[in-house]
């Protein structure tokens, strides 16, 4: 079950300006409708059911990009070729999410043995994903097919947005912080 957020939540009106400005010109002219998809899309993960909605065949949670990679694959454990659009957009959006807020997380990956992921590139997992969404250009996906491809084409540079993103949301976070601890100490 996808949880929603309301368009006018202040969640969503942070994380779309926190996303335009730190989005460079270049991903800015890529596509119109890139900054608003993408803070969207730290919207909809800030529910955790959103960031692991991808289950197999048995229901499991996939928290792995390697096992979306093979659910995906409609020649191996796929189900159709829109679940594939499916699966590889939610890529996109997992390896972007994670590759640009928790980029030290993606860092230490590598180092985990016995998991598929270990052997993923996030970045080539994410651009290649969101390139896949974006080949669906025919009848209900034509519309959107611009923007994933725009997606796929920018990727690293909307990844570099979202760090600074992260880095705004640091400091934003620690100036509550201060103004609160200012506020206690001056009320002893």
């Amino acid at each position: 079950m996808a949880f929603a957020i309301r368009p006018n939540h202040p969640l969503r009106i942070l994380f779309t300006e926190l996303v335009t400005r730190n989005l460079t010109w270049e991903a800015r002219r890529a596509d119109a409708g890139l900054a608003e998809y993408i803070s969207g899309l730290l919207v909809d993960f800030t529910h955790t059911e959103n960031l692991y909605r991808i289950r197999n065949a048995s229901g499991k949670r996939l928290e792995d990009v390697g096992e979306m990679l093979i659910e995906s694959n409609p020649l191996i454990e796929g189900r159709s070729f829109d679940y594939e659009r499916l699966v590889r957009k939610h890529i996109g959006d997992y390896t972007l999410f994670l590759t640009g807020l928790f980029p030290e997380y993606v860092a230490r990956l590598p180092r985990k043995p016995f998991r598929v992921d270990a052997f993923v590139d996030y970045m080539k997992a994410g651009k290649e994903s969101y390139g896949v969404v974006a080949a669906f250009n025919l009848f209900e996906y034509r519309n959107e097919s611009r923007l994933f491809a725009a997606l796929s084409d920018q990727f690293e540079l909307c990844v570099f947005g979202l760090n600074q993103v992260k880095n705004d949301l640091q400091m934003l976070q620690r100036g509550y912080y201060q103004s609160l601890r200012q506020v206690l100490e001056n009320s002893q």
